[in-house]
């Protein structure tokens, strides 16, 4: 029997296949749409350059999408394509999975959602269900494709909805721990002071995005965890 992947704590262009998985909470979720154009240039980047198969997509929000310029060198020897679109939330990604990621066969995924679910007033039961629906959606096609989701961080602007995003942490830790190919990643123990509070040396002018001390403290606690299960294989 495989053992599970651990669990850390704190330490092309296909389309519609899998878009009707995203329709769950229409009322609350908005409509994924939005993000078409983003979308659509990846899809022109990669008829340009295709990436490697078999690398690690790392998708998600703004959070992610601002990693981008550092993070092939910040993850490397490992082959790493860039997918984070920013104002993303779990649905978004579930709606263009089969867009990108699954086209280009990753042996892993990185994402990072429920940032702004909860900050668009997603209930925490919902976020959860859409990031069930996407590790299915992922391992329909990919079964074994291992997960990792960096858990939500805190950040200024959103300290009063912090123990939302804890709850929501906390529940994707335990779905984490249902599967072997799942492993849940926390970045946000470490974004915290010694009296639990929110750091300001970490964001920006915004209150919301990371400083290049905030992607340290990401690269300081993901990069070992993806070397150990990822480098070899």
């Amino acid at each position: 029997m495989k053992q599970k992947v651990r669990v850390v704590m704190s330490s092309i262009i296909m389309s519609g296949c899998l878009s009707g998985l995203a329709t769950e909470g229409p009322d609350v979720y908005r409509s994924p749409l939005v993000f078409e154009d983003d979308i659509r240039q990846f899809e022109i980047s990669d008829l340009e350059s295709p990436p490697p198969a078999g690398a690690i997509v790392c998708t998600g929000s703004s959070s992610m999408r601002g990693w981008h310029s550092t993070i092939r060198e910040d993850l490397a020897p490992l082959d790493i394509i860039p997918r984070g679109f920013g104002g993303s939330n779990m649905n978004d990604l579930l709606h263009y999975v089969d867009r990108i990621v699954i086209p280009y066969r990753p042996r892993a995924v990185v994402v990072y959602e429920g940032d702004n679910d909860i900050g668009q007033g997603v209930p925490p039961e919902l976020i959860i269900l859409t990031a069930r629906k996407l590790v299915r959606a992922i391992h329909a096609e990919l079964p074994d494709c291992r997960l990792y989701f960096l858990s939500v961080k805190p950040s200024i602007k959103r300290w009063g909805l912090w123990p939302q995003m804890q709850e929501v942490n906390r529940a994707i830790h335990a779905m984490c721990e249902e599967d072997y190919r799942l492993t849940f990643v926390d970045i946000a123990t470490p974004m915290l002071g010694p009296d639990g509070q929110y750091r300001e040396d970490l964001y920006v002018e915004d209150d919301l995005h990371m400083t290049e001390e905030g992607y340290r403290i990401w690269k300081k606690i993901l990069r070992p965890i993806l070397m150990a299960g990822e480098l070899d294989r």
